[in-house]
């Protein structure tokens, strides 16, 4: 269900740049890598909650094409950068998920969207628990900027081409290096 949720976002993806609706079929289909990670964050009790700046996720962007967090209605924990560099708060909305965009994407549209630098704190008296499923592209997929976004942003492929599974491997391998996490 939530595959076929990601593969119609795609689609869509896909038609606003002025795409084919499959032009991202080829390198998702089949093969498509994708995990889904319950992550939890528990509550810092030893902070006055005037105090708490707990991090439970520093600020990255996901590696990959999308990826979709439940949202749970009482608890906000999720942060996203706006673009005049504050953090805000993802409002949780009862039965929505968050969408991210990830780096895979970027190069697919050649920068017409960024991935969303967030984090994930969490300042409440609450333990929260967080569903995130991450759509990839198949794991050994060659993703490059597509023509016709080459064509909106100047002609010329502002990204080198990128195997999806070497970007993985070496994000993952930076970003658990030992002493910090």
């Amino acid at each position: 269900m939530v595959t076929d949720l990601s593969r119609k976002i795609m689609r869509g993806i896909a038609l606003a740049l002025g795409a084919p609706v499959d032009a991202f079929e080829g390198y998702c289909a089949g093969d498509a890598f994708w995990v889904l990670r319950l992550l939890s964050y528990p509550v810092s009790t030893d902070i006055p909650d005037s105090e708490r700046t707990d991090t439970g996720c520093g600020a990255h962007t996901d590696y990959g094409l999308l990826t979709l967090v439940n949202q749970d209605d009482e608890i906000k924990a999720l942060e996203v950068q706006n673009r005049s560099g504050e953090w805000v708060y993802a409002v949780p909305l009862p039965g929505t998920f968050v969408c991210n965009i990830g780096d895979m994407l970027k190069v697919w549209s050649n920068g017409i969207y960024e991935p969303t630098l967030h984090r994930v704190t969490n300042k409440t008296p609450f333990y929260r628990v967080s569903v995130a499923y991450f759509y990839e592209s198949n794991f050994d997929a060659c993703i490059e900027p597509v023509e016709c976004c080459k064509q909106k942003t100047g002609g010329v492929a502002k990204y080198d081409n990128i195997v999806y599974g070497e970007h993985l491997v070496k994000k993952v391998q930076n970003n658990f290096v030992k002493g910090r996490y």
